[in-house]
């Protein structure tokens, strides 16, 4: 069967959820091109950028069905064997385990995110169905009746059609922007600045999230004696530490969490983002799909984002897969209106539940210090709640991608 487009799909924004969903499409038989910004060598190898992805078991189960788990070293991968949430100085903390809190059963795996996007491009790399583009900008994107055409820059400067077009641009997506279709935006008016740090004692593998006043830190364990530390404070004092001195930054980290792990030395380079959540008013368009960022970007503080941005690829390569099955045009109104109907149900709840979350969390007054402190005891005492939080962390829930 042969079709107008040069590509079945084009997806814009090769990052790790877009080149997940370039594979999970391929796997269903589709011919997919991925167009990126970076250039070819930064595409490849990207530099670390402080982030480490806290992996559901559904998640690795998905990077390994793709082909990408195997490239992703093992001395990079940390089990999870506990997570601890905690609020003031002095406070009973709330801890999620799974069975006894070991590694050899782990809540999840943390990875460096430039260790995930690196696996997922060496795999792509291997598909002869999937085509990269690295070093390309896009002006515009035209759609008619059959097929949709890429107006890009770069070195392939041109006019590149398909019949179905993936933003993964990111959560101020430009792709987004151009289509018309708006976002709810929560700025938190608050920067999160991300950082390795060694130190003397060891984590256990325990992660922490820690809300204390004027601060929230998270202290995520990474193999040997070293943790990845994200801070969260007002911009004025992220800016400052971003350009202290070794000396007095490990000072003032070290009195920021109470001297836990011993002295903490830094040991990678720091880096700062804007904590701005995105919702988009709508996840389709007219042979336009949103994933990733572009559709939803949560805040990290339940640590999800990354794992429902491969679950909404997942989702779209299963309704798109399907209807290429049956020879139908998979870039219809309705194939994109189920996807969008089915991730907006998997999403909403979450992105609501963790912007309160976040609000009640990070707010200084008293009342809001006493609600979590009394609900953190509350939560302490409800088994079932605590299993459910535990398996939702975890998301163990089978997969019904068939490829």
């Amino acid at each position: 069967m042969t079709h107008p487009a040069a590509h079945d799909v084009a997806i814009i924004g090769g990052g790790p959820v877009g080149l997940a969903a370039a594979l999970s499409l391929e796997a269903a038989g589709l011919s997919v091109v991925v167009l990126e910004r970076a250039d070819a060598h930064i595409w490849a190898q990207p530099h670390f950028d402080g982030r480490e992805i806290a992996l559901t078991h559904h998640a690795r189960e998905m990077l390994e069905r793709l082909g990408a788990w195997k490239h992703i070293p093992h001395s990079v991968i940390c089990p999870l064997a506990e997570a601890r949430v905690e609020t003031g100085r002095q406070n009973h903390p709330l801890i999620f385990e799974n069975g006894q809190g070991t590694t050899e059963n782990p809540l999840g795996w943390l990875v460096s995110n430039n260790m995930i996007r690196r696996a997922l491009h060496a795999e792509a790399e291997e598909r002869a169905g999937i085509t990269l583009m690295p070093d390309v900008t896009v002006d515009t994107v035209r759609q008619n009746t059959n097929e949709a055409v890429i107006h890009h820059g770069g070195e392939r400067n041109g006019r590149l059609p398909a019949r179905l077009v993936i933003a993964a641009d990111g959560r101020f997506s430009p792709t987004r922007r151009r289509a018309g279709i708006g976002a709810v935006v929560h700025d938190f008016q608050r920067m999160m600045m991300v950082c390795r740090m060694t130190h003397d004692l060891p984590h256990h593998n325990v992660a922490l999230q820690w809300f204390d006043r004027g601060q929230t830190i998270a202290l995520l364990p990474v193999n040997g004696n070293a943790s990845s530390l994200v801070l969260t404070l007002p911009p004025a004092d992220i800016g400052r530490l971003m350009h202290a001195e070794q000396g007095a930054f490990n000072a003032e980290i070290m009195q920021r969490v109470g001297n836990r792990l011993g002295t903490l030395r830094l040991v990678s380079t720091r880096h700062a983002y804007p904590l701005k959540a995105v919702y988009a008013h709508r996840f389709a368009g007219r042979r336009l799909a949103l994933i990733g960022d572009a559709a939803v970007g949560m805040h990290p503080i339940t640590a999800h984002g990354f794992n429902l941005g491969l679950r909404g690829a997942e989702t779209l390569a299963q309704d798109v897969g399907a209807a290429f099955r049956k020879g139908q045009d998979i870039g219809a109104t309705s194939v994109l209106r189920r996807f969008e109907r089915q991730h907006r149900a998997a999403t909403m709840p979450m992105f609501a539940a963790t912007n309160g979350i976040a609000t009640l969390y990070t707010r200084d007054a008293a009342p809001f210090r006493a609600l979590r402190a009394m609900g953190l005891r509350v939560a302490d005492a409800l088994p079932p709640f605590k299993s459910a939080v535990t398996a939702m962390l975890m998301d163990r829930g089978p997969s019904s991608f068939s490829g």
